[in-house]
């Protein structure tokens, strides 16, 4: 039996990109990933009900006005708990401190809808990345893996896929061709990518 990662990934709402992974993972190509939790910071994400349909353990962390810390311990808690290797961002629109990422260099993964440096930072969430590279009148936007460290969208990027804008694109559109042209085919191949490079590191160790 191979070695998994055990994976933790964080969600806000409808999980559709972790449902791109969780299909990754039944059709077999996951190999060096485990999915330990899936972890919400809004009790009515429908993505906890895909988590369960797959039987991944799932939990509510609320973050209240001022409290980061807290809701930054609470996470943490879990994460230790699930004994969390890698931590993939999948839609997860709570932002984490810079103590927060510096305690997992190189192993949290986020997927963000363009490619970066374009329409990224502070900001530049969901639709409003969409409606920013229409505004700005681009031919080519697409989406973007990459390591998460204190920049906002700053870490080193680790796959990105060209999506080409049409005539008449709406953000709402755009979205969607985003989503089923390069998200929900990045972010399983990145996911598992690193994945098999931590156990490869391992075995080299």
């Amino acid at each position: 039996m191979n070695r998994t990662v055990k994976t933790a990934v964080l969600i806000s709402g409808g999980g559709t990109n972790l449902q791109a992974l969780i299909d990754a993972k039944a059709a077999g190509k996951l190999p060096h990933v485990s999915f330990c939790a899936v972890i919400s910071n809004k009790e009515e994400a429908y993505g906890l009900v895909r988590a369960e349909k797959a039987g991944i353990p799932t939990h509510v962390v609320k973050k209240e006005k001022g409290r980061q810390e807290a809701f930054e311990k609470k996470l943490v808690e879990i994460l230790e708990s699930c004994g969390a290797e890698l931590i993939v961002l999948a839609g997860f629109l709570a932002i984490l401190s810079e103590d927060f990422v510096k305690k997992y260099p190189e192993r949290i993964i986020n997927i963000h809808p363009s490619l970066i440096p374009s329409f990224c930072g502070q900001g530049y969430y969901g639709l409003k990345v969409h409606e920013a590279a229409l505004s700005y009148g681009v031919k080519v936007t697409g989406a973007t893996v990459h390591f998460v460290n204190e920049i906002p969208d700053g870490g080193r990027i680790l796959l990105q896929k060209a999506v080409e804008i049409q005539e008449g694109d709406t953000p709402e559109i755009l979205q969607k061709r985003v989503m089923e042209e390069a998200e929900w085919k990045l972010l399983p191949r990145a996911v598992e990518m690193v994945a098999a490079q931590l156990c490869a590191e391992e075995e080299a160790s």
